[in-house]
């Protein structure tokens, strides 16, 4: 939802919405658990990847793991074979590991949660991830998702902002999820730490279904800069936006070589250009609401 700047004191008006992070005592920090799991819940990797480049970024350490026996499949989650730095042949179990870093000249620790969504147990697994974060003390959760969706590659990639938190959706003026449906373990993971007590949003990149195929830099960045704004500090993003720009560029071409692709896309931009018209933006008709308690005011004997 979109807000409008007004004069508090004014009937009617609208204030800004408060931030996610709320202010501490001088001293104290603030840490946020940030998670996304590779498969059914990250189209194009985005949401994996994004958490990849900020762990990178602010150098985490880590801090934690969970046994991939209990809760993997293995037949359906392979392990895989990898080379080390010296060479030799190891095997990667699918697992999830969790890594701890300070951002940079703030208050901010994060805790990063990164894996492959389970098999098994997931009631089990959600609470096992709940337990380190209590020994963590971590006090607010930002989940993270990509989802295929009809949207062009070459406009913005849209992020959803949601929480079923009803206190946290009134002070920051978000919305519910209203999707219902088959869910993924970030649903689920959702639900268990509200919960327990722990303030949560949910992020979604929808990623254009038609290049679903991973890498996909710019939902990638999209995610960060939402990231950005709720954590309220800044990210060197600079080398991820050319590789965006690369890939924007790659599908443009790849789009061209087959007219009906050519076409589809064509459509969508139109789709989407006509929803962003200032007519049909939340913020026009939010103008248009305040102009209309006012006309009312002055109406008023």
């Amino acid at each position: 939802m979109n807000s409008f700047e007004a004069d508090p004191t004014e009937p009617g008006a609208v204030s800004e919405p408060e931030r996610l992070l709320q202010p501490v005592p001088e001293g104290r920090r603030i840490t946020v658990m940030l998670a996304a799991f590779e498969g059914w819940n990250d189209a194009g990797e985005a949401a994996s990847d994004a958490l990849r480049y900020l762990n990178k970024l602010w150098g985490g350490k880590k801090v934690g793991a969970i046994d991939a026996d209990e809760y993997y499949d293995f037949q359906f989650t392979r392990p895989t074979i990898r080379r080390t730095a010296a060479g030799e042949r190891k095997i990667k179990w699918p697992s999830t590991r969790i890594f701890k870093a300070s951002v940079p000249d703030s208050n901010v620790d994060v805790i990063f949660v990164q894996g492959t969504e389970p098999s098994y147990k997931w009631r089990a697994y959600t609470a096992e991830l709940l337990v380190h974060a209590e020994a963590l003390h971590v006090d607010y959760v930002i989940l993270v998702g990509a989802l295929l969706a009809d949207v062009p590659h070459s406009r913005p990639i849209p992020v959803s902002t949601s929480t079923d938190d009803a206190a946290l959706r009134e002070r920051m003026d978000l919305e519910a999820s209203q999707y219902e449906g088959p869910v993924g373990i970030v649903g689920v993971l959702g639900e268990v730490a509200l919960l327990a007590g722990l303030p949560t949003v949910s992020l979604w990149a929808a990623v254009p279904h038609y290049v679903a195929q991973a890498p996909s830099p710019k939902a990638q960045l999209a995610l960060l800069h939402r990231v950005e704004e709720l954590l309220q500090v800044p990210l060197d993003t600079t080398e991820l936006v050319d590789e965006a720009d690369a890939w924007e560029r790659g599908v443009d071409e790849l789009a061209t070589e087959d007219p009906e692709i050519a076409a589809y896309v064509r459509q969508l931009e139109e789709a989407k250009d006509t929803a962003d018209l200032p007519e049909a933006s939340g913020e026009s008709i939010a103008r248009e609401f305040e102009r209309y308690l006012k006309r009312r005011g002055k109406d008023k004997p």
